[in-house]
């Protein structure tokens, strides 16, 4: 495929491409809906289980595996990705939902999915190719521990009046809780942990979500029958509709239209607000593109084809525009969810519209019994989603083989992202990746004498092999200062300059500047980027100074020094 054609703007791609230009017939529709109700299994519990991290009511998740799904799916440039809730963003959405309340949220989404549409529109999405693996790594490890520690509260049933925002105090506080344990609660974790970890084992189609809850369920029926009960969907919360019906857990109804503003909170729609909220939704907006974009990426390596990425970032950003008029919080592509997308067999965006639609069916027709599933469970459910997107493997495989440098970018990422934020942790992790590699670059620009040179005829012949740039410059030259002391002519060599920046300029004028009284400067071969740089700097010949030829040869014949 065209690289062009990729990089360019092309909204609703994945869709017209797969169904439109390819042939969409019965058999791929076939294919399509069973994965797309495979992935829907899978997307129901876990929608709920982030929402309830990210400090909202269950069905809050629903809606945004409904709505932005579909919005997504239809106008994104991944054939594959199933976009929704994701456990990423639990360490952003869960401060903004305790400050600022659902309407808070809703709008930060909205914001988010302004930036996206943005940023798709100005072609960022080649982008996501200068994060290095270390920074990425380094944050969603971060973001997993920080999920996985807020598991534990909800997994052991622990009574806990207030859960501090700060990570070491959160820690703290959860240890002191432990006296608080309740038996009930763990064991239904447990026995739905369990079953997590051991079903892929048995090698089934059914993914193991489903079967995880309805073991936890039957232990928690079994403890109820016990007089044991334990915190569910329905205990936890409640709603009012429209008619004022109040009821416990999930609204059996669709989504309905809402001006985000307007639902609990306290966010009115204000520039004050949209100035205290403009950090996170920028936060959001950053974490929504490099995930949806790695999703896109790691699809493409699965299935042999190729997303725009620019496409896909105005899918993204359209989605999280349209969800917060329906209730749906922050959504991006799940590379989870989508790599089941694909095992399925799904074959293009259809597959992810019908998992949308059976989420929306569920919201009808089983929320009454959605409401009955233990919280202990949800738990478990995330603390697998942790781990998986902790990609503990690769970073025990990082540690052990990198460089030190790209080790301490993913510790630093780690670190920060645990202690204090994503944002902070992916800016200091780039900004310090960028100048470690810079420093190693600069540390392969050398200089080596070569057979031509002739110290009776004071005649110094070398070759600069690498970038000679700010961060190399100056130390070569340096060092050729030295070696030239005593020398009528320096012939140096280019050819493997393939870079000469404004600082390697500069320290080349000024070298330039410091031996033209007693030595001339002999430059040959070349090559174009250097050679245009020089061109529009105007460097000209210097008669006895400063001379260009074709090649080392040529400056000796010309010099009268062969």
């Amino acid at each position: 495929m065209n690289t062009k054609k990729i990089n360019s703007l092309r909204p609703f791609s994945a869709l017209i491409d797969s169904c439109w230009k390819e042939k969409y017939s019965f058999a791929r529709f076939i294919r399509d809906l069973i994965a797309g109700i495979t992935v829907g299994i899978i997307a129901i519990p876990l929608a709920m289980a982030l929402a309830i991290a990210s400090g909202v009511p269950p069905q809050y998740g629903l809606y945004t595996a409904a709505i932005a799904g579909i919005v997504i799916a239809i106008s994104g440039g991944s054939r594959y990705s199933v976009s929704g809730p994701t456990a990423a963003f639990v360490v952003i959405l869960y401060p903004v939902s305790q400050q600022f309340g659902l309407s808070g949220l809703l709008i930060a989404t909205l914001m988010s999915g302004i930036i996206l549409l943005a940023m798709g529109f100005a072609r960022f999405g080649k982008f996501i190719e200068y994060i290095p693996v270390s920074v990425t790594l380094g944050f969603t490890s971060g973001i997993a521990i920080t999920i996985a520690t807020m598991q534990i509260k909800d997994f052991f049933g622990l009574e806990m009046a207030h859960v501090p925002e700060n990570y070491v105090d959160k820690v703290i506080a959860l240890a002191q809780s432990m006296p608080t344990l309740h038996f009930s609660d763990t064991l239904i974790g447990l026995t739905t942990l369990l079953i997590l970890i051991y079903w892929p084992k048995l090698r089934l189609k059914l993914p193991g979500h489903l079967p995880a809850l309805v073991g936890g369920t039957l232990v928690m029926a079994i403890l109820a029958y016990f007089d044991h009960p334990v915190a569910t969907i329905g205990s936890q919360y409640s709603y009012f509709l429209s008619d004022g019906t109040q009821g416990q857990g999930i609204p059996p109804i669709l989504p309905q239209f809402v001006l985000p503003w307007e639902l609990p909170g306290n966010a009115p729609l204000s520039w004050a607000t949209i100035t205290a909220l403009m950090p996170a939704a920028f936060s959001m907006a950053v974490l929504g593109a490099i995930e949806s974009l790695l999703c896109a990426v790691v699809l493409d390596n699965m299935t042999g084809t190729k997303h725009h990425s620019n496409s896909e970032l105005v899918g993204q950003g359209l989605g999280n525009i349209v969800a917060p008029f329906f209730g749906g919080i922050t959504a991006t592509a799940a590379i989870a969810r989508s790599a089941a997308n694909v095992r399925a067999g799904a074959t293009s965006p259809v597959s992810a519209i019908v998992h949308s639609i059976l989420v929306l069916l569920t919201l009808l027709i089983l929320a009454p019994l959605l409401s009955y599933l233990p919280l202990a469970a949800m738990s478990a459910l995330l603390l697998i989603v942790a781990w998986n997107m902790s990609a503990a493997p690769k970073v025990i495989d990082l540690l052990r083989r990198a460089p030190k440098d790209d080790i301490i970018v993913l510790l630093i990422c780690l670190s920060l992202t645990v202690l204090f934020d994503m944002v902070i942790a992916i800016t200091v992790g780039i900004v310090l990746a960028s100048l470690l590699f810079m420093r190693r670059i600069a540390n392969m620009t050398r200089i080596s004498e070569l057979a031509e040179t002739n110290p009776e005829k004071k005649l110094l012949v070398v070759r600069i092999n690498g970038p000679l740039f700010f961060a190399a410059a100056e130390r070569i030259f340096e060092e050729l200062r030295l070696k030239s002391a005593g020398c009528d002519t320096i012939i140096m060599q280019w050819d493997a300059v393939p870079v000469l920046d404004a600082g390697g300029l500069e320290a080349f004028q000024k070298f330039i500047d410091e031996v033209k009284k007693d030595t001339h400067i002999a430059v040959c071969e070349i090559p174009f980027q250097p050679l245009k740089t020089l061109a529009r700097a105007r460097v000209t010949p210097i008669e006895n100074v400063l001379s260009f030829h074709n090649s080392v040869d040529s400056a000796l014949n010309t010099l009268a020094l062969k």
